[in-house]
């Protein structure tokens, strides 16, 4: 079985050998799909040592179209100035290519189930209400936690475009995890105000 998401996938790398890629062209090409395609590429980096400067642009973006999701939209739009973006070539091919393998791993867990709750009205908000909530904690300057809401907006993503229920249900608990993990994680930095500092400070 191959995946809507994964022939995307093999799409935008198709496009890409031919001429540069613009967040704007993604979103043209894709029509609803764009949402979940473009939040995955968006996030993707933050699985791994982003390159200085990205996070904020790139969280920034995400959170845009998430928002919409929230308001119900299905068209996407992006702000001039993002959605000219053109990604550097090597980056947009380390992007592209870091996402295929994800998404053969994704392609044993995702299929169209729970039809009910996967194309109800109501799912999708809800789905870019937890993406929204996730980018937030995304972009929050705590070391090391980049990847945790990363994942979790990854199977939101691939669960809107394959009309994955189960996997909907699955990422609504990750988010539940994640986010008393991160309030965790806040209340001892409340506590321990210094400790943060006194963890990464040089010794």
């Amino acid at each position: 079985m191959h995946l809507s998401f994964s022939q995307d996938i093999k799409s935008l790398l198709q496009r890409l050998a031919q001429q540069p890629l613009t967040l704007g062209h993604i979103l043209a090409e894709t029509s609803e799909r764009g949402f979940s395609l473009v939040i995955a590429l968006l996030v993707l980096p933050f699985l791994f040592p982003m390159p200085p400067g990205l996070t904020g642009p790139f969280g920034g973006a995400c959170l845009i179209l998430s928002l919409q999701m929230v308001l119900g939209r299905r068209s996407p739009w992006l702000p001039k100035k993002i959605a000219n973006y053109q990604f550097p070539r090597a980056f947009a091919q380390i992007i592209l290519h870091n996402l295929h393998r994800v998404t053969r791993v994704l392609e044993k867990i995702a299929r169209p189930r729970l039809a009910r709750i996967a194309n109800n009205h109501w799912t999708w908000q809800l789905n870019g209400l937890c993406i929204s909530w996730l980018t937030l904690l995304l972009i929050l300057p705590i070391p090391f936690t980049n990847p945790i809401p990363t994942v979790a907006i990854l199977l939101l993503a691939v669960a809107t475009i394959e009309s994955d229920g189960l996997l909907m249900c699955i990422s609504y608990v990750f988010t539940a995890l994640i986010t008393l993990l991160f309030g965790f994680i806040g209340y001892a930095l409340w506590l321990a105000p210094n400790l943060l500092p006194a963890i990464f400070s040089p010794g």
